[in-house]
């Protein structure tokens, strides 16, 4: 039995509150009406709220004061400002302070429906995920790695498949996607998982060491060879060796590679004999090593042998379905590891989280709420908890995380403005662009979001008012 969804309405207009009442009860909200910031504060004391409707002016405080100790309350509760006197400025500065939207007066009903039910579906959907996590933890947990959407459900299924029987495997994909993690289910559900996992990375290994290192030596091979070592194919011997980052292998060890995949031997270095080693190989890379090959950095041969069977990860971005279960895993591992109360993020923060490029992927996502763990204050990490201290790179995703929030009502503020200044300028787009201070590419992007870089400049209607 899914809870009723709670909303908070606080405006000193009875009107506002007995409609906006009325209107959430019919759509299965309870419901909370307040007059003023000092109950709305003593109602949150008691109580949390999933979404609270605020009005801009009141007598013992203003909207933005109470939106930010809202926020600071109850940090997963949605608020939403009401205002008859709306202007871009205060718009901007709400949803920049983690507004849901910015509503201007007589209110638009049609839009406030939508937001209940946006908020409604996004509250069961959190309920559906808590009662069923443990259900699910089987499907999406998988030797260590996480995922629910189907381009994930069939790189586990074909690890099933493979790693029963396979010696030789190639796994590809972008940084930060987890390959080793493929590497080491393969060897864990294969007939070798008592043995030996070794791993080398051939990008992090000085070149004139690489022979040694993975053929070993013997005592005076070269000065400094001061005794015989083994090398890590004979560390691994019975076992697997996994080659990450193999398109970094000097060309001169390829050769050595491509002899062992085919009889099974390696040769010290300065030694006469070659010794006959057992290992299963795993290799991985980000590169393109089809591109590679045809420019001569890569042996054509040796692609041929690794790729006899390929393993691709997809990136992050083409399985976004797998953010909030990859999230809620990392928030309870740092929580552990960190010692900190830390038991999820709020809904801001799950959509910020859900619309980044993540061009580092699972691995970034990772660190992003690590670092967030560390800095967050509350039992919650916020959208500021997930995007400070991010870089340059990460503010400039904030920024176009909270662009990508902005909602409809504002959209048309902007969009009317755009179109006065376009009709005071006769409509010179460059001269537009210099008052509304923006630069050109980004005046033209405008032009294309609102409809207006072919047709003549009009006002919008708006919809219809209630």
């Amino acid at each position: 039995m899914m809870s009723r969804p709670m909303l908070l309405v606080v405006d000193d207009e009875p009107i506002v509150g007995a409609v906006m009442k009325r209107l959430a009860e019919a759509l299965g909200f309870a419901v909370v009406v307040c007059s003023s910031a000092a109950d709305a504060l003593a109602t949150l004391a008691r109580q949390s709220a999933d979404m609270a409707f605020v009005d801009l002016r009141m007598p013992d405080t203003n909207g933005i004061d109470l939106l930010r100790q809202i926020r600071d309350t109850v940090p997963a509760c949605e608020v939403v400002l009401m205002s008859g006197f709306a202007t871009i400025d205060t718009a901007v500065e709400a949803v920049k302070l983690g507004a849901r939207d910015y509503l201007t007066k007589p209110l638009d009903f049609d839009r406030v429906t939508t937001l209940l039910k946006d908020v409604q579906d996004e509250v069961a959907r959190r309920q559906r995920l808590l009662r069923t996590e443990s259900r699910l933890a089987h499907e999406l947990e998988y030797s260590g790695m996480l995922g629910r959407s189907a381009a994930m459900q069939e790189v586990f299924s074909l690890i099933r498949r493979l790693a029963p029987h396979v010696r030789t495997v190639l796994i590809t994909g972008e940084t930060g996607t987890g390959k080793e993690l493929v590497a080491r289910a393969l060897h864990q559900q294969g007939p070798r998982r008592s043995r030996r996992f070794v791993t080398i990375n051939c990008s992090a290994v000085v070149e004139t060491l690489f022979e040694s290192e993975l053929f070993g030596h013997v005592r005076g091979a070269f000065s400094g060879a001061t005794e015989h070592k083994a090398g890590l194919f004979e560390t691994a011997h019975e076992g697997t060796l996994f080659l990450d980052e193999i398109g970094e292998l000097p060309l001169s060890l390829q050769a050595k590679l491509l002899r062992f995949l085919e009889n099974g031997e390696v040769q010290r270095v300065g030694a006469v004999e070659p010794r006959r080693v057992d290992a299963c190989v795993f290799a991985a890379t980000n590169r393109d090593l089809q591109q590679d090959a045809a420019a001569g950095r890569f042996r054509s041969d040796l692609l041929f042998r690794l790729n006899a069977v390929e393993v691709n990860l997809p990136p992050l971005r083409n399985r976004r379905e797998d953010i909030p279960y990859l999230t809620s895993a990392f928030v309870s591992d740092c929580a552990r590891r960190l010692k900190k109360a830390v038991l999820g993020v709020t809904p801001a923060a799950e959509r910020i989280l859900a619309n980044r490029a993540w061009d580092g992927n699972v691995r970034e996502l990772r660190n992003t709420i690590e670092r967030a763990c560390m800095l967050a204050e509350g039992s919650l990490l916020t959208d500021r908890d997930v995007t400070r201290d991010a870089g340059s790179g990460g503010s400039m995703e904030a920024g176009a995380a909270v662009e990508s929030l902005v909602p409809g009502t504002l959209d048309r503020m902007e969009r009317e403005r755009i179109v006065d200044v376009l009709r005071t300028v006769s409509g010179n787009k460059q001269a537009a662009a210099r008052i509304l201070g923006v630069s050109r590419r980004a005046f033209y992007r405008r032009l294309e979001r609102y409809g207006l870089h072919t047709a003549s400049p009009m006002t919008s209607s708006g919809p219809t008012r209630i």
